[in-house]
């Protein structure tokens, strides 16, 4: 899937009901496998509660992904008698497969799920969506470890959920409380530019759609929700949970080598406020400028903490040298990354070069600096040396932002062919 969109032409994010006389404004997919039992209770249940309660067109949407009992004809039935039901058929198994699949051709601005047990009180359903109609955030979950949720379920599937949880905030830095609750739901737009990114096809799927919207940027809604365990639910919490640690090793692998192309998700709707240009100041100027400082002050610190710890066993010129070439390699990884954004090892060498390049210049300035105190002072003490490299350092680092933002990382001023195409390449890799 791929979008031929020019990014520098998306819409703002906005309120959703404008265009959708001739449309449903929600989809709420139930994903199913042998599920003939309880398919026709939940979707009578669904139905009426959404009749009732959501102010909006609606429709349910039972996605059968490879059923071997009576559930294709359940679904097909409810989906003759009900004008908000509809049926779709996948021939292969996977939560993650059936949601994408359902989610990539629904006209619906706002596209849900929840599980078929209906675990999830349905009372906190117009609480997920309302937010992404409004336009306010971009993704929604429901959340069973907010502290005023309401939970009854047994102290394996707590320990499990919890753990889990842990080890998503530990090992992904993840911010969102409850990865793994079927009560979710996304903008139709945004589900366009991100389910492309996302691999998995069975239960990891909508931990890694939440991992990588964060990671981009986009804003996640959590609902606090009430919700009892279905003891008769066919989940393999063991090899649920063995695949899952497998997801988080190859998204966090993926991640950490920046083969995620993240920065085409970030911002995407062009109504942040740190996109926004100051008057009489470049583009990203004032940003970088932010970035760099804190970089900077940051390795001038470890630059003097090295420089100290190496002063211990050798010469004023040496310990400067060598910890100035280790926060120079530093400096240029974390710039490169934080203060001009680019990602990914393309180029990373080269840069690498360039930076220390610019360490000789910096090289230059403080042992100059230091050569001239000694010739000054004869025997300088130790604080001397350290007032006097960081006054060197503050001269040095005007230069090397000037030299970085002109050489090592320019500005690239691409056309919007030119951006359509590299999307274009992207998306087809």
């Amino acid at each position: 899937m791929r979008t031929d969109t020019p990014w520098g032409t998306l819409p703002a994010r906005g309120h959703l009901l404008a265009d959708t006389a001739d449309r449903p404004v929600l989809d709420v997919v139930i994903p199913v496998h042998n599920e003939e039992t309880d398919l026709e209770r939940c979707v009578a249940r669904l139905h009426e509660h959404l009749t009732r309660t959501f102010p909006y067109g609606f429709r349910i949407t039972v996605a059968d992904n490879a059923s071997t009992d009576r559930t294709p004809d359940v679904a097909a039935g409810l989906a003759s008698r009900i004008a908000e039901v509809q049926a779709y058929r996948l021939e292969q198994k996977g939560r993650g497969r059936a949601l994408r699949t359902v989610w990539s051709h629904s006209d619906s601005p706002v596209l849900a799920y929840m599980d078929v047990d209906l675990s999830t009180d349905l009372n906190a359903l117009l609480p997920l969506v309302a937010p992404l109609i409004s336009g306010h955030s971009d993704l929604a979950i429901g959340s069973r470890l907010a502290s005023n949720s309401r939970v009854v379920r047994g102290p394996k599937r707590e320990f499990v959920s919890r753990a889990y949880n842990l080890v998503l905030k530990s090992s992904l830095a993840a911010r969102f409380s409850d990865a793994q609750c079927g009560f979710k739901a996304i903008r139709r737009d945004v589900a366009q530019r991100l389910l492309p990114m996302v691999e998995d096809t069975g239960w990891f799927f909508d931990t890694e759609l939440l991992v990588l919207a964060e990671r981009a940027g986009l804003r996640i809604h959590e609902v606090p929700v009430d919700w009892v365990d279905d003891p008769r639910s066919s989940v393999h919490i063991v090899r649920t949970a063995a695949e899952d640690l497998k997801g988080v090793w190859r998204v966090g692998r993926a991640l950490a080598v920046g083969a995620l192309p993240l920065d085409r998700l970030a911002r995407p709707f062009g109504d942040d406020p740190r996109d926004r240009e100051l008057e009489g100041v470049p583009r990203g100027l004032a940003r970088q400028l932010v970035g760099f400082c804190v970089v900077g002050v940051l390795s001038t610190l470890l630059h003097l903490l090295l420089y100290s710890l190496f002063r211990a066993g050798a010469g004023p010129q040496t310990a400067n040298a060598a910890a100035l070439l280790l926060s120079a390699v530093a400096n240029t990884a974390a710039n490169r990354r934080l203060t001009f954004d680019v990602r990914g090892r393309d180029r990373a060498v080269r840069h690498q070069a360039q930076g220390l390049a610019v360490f000789c210049v910096g090289l230059v300035l403080t042992s100059g600096s230091l050569a001239a105190l000694d010739v000054a002072a004869g025997s300088p003490s130790h604080g001397t040396e350290s007032a006097v490299l960081v006054a060197a350092n503050l001269a040095a680092t005007v230069l090397r932002f000037l030299l970085f933002r002109a050489w090592v990382f320019p500005e690239r001023h691409r056309t919007p062919d030119d951006m359509s195409a590299a999307i274009d390449t992207r998306w087809t890799a």
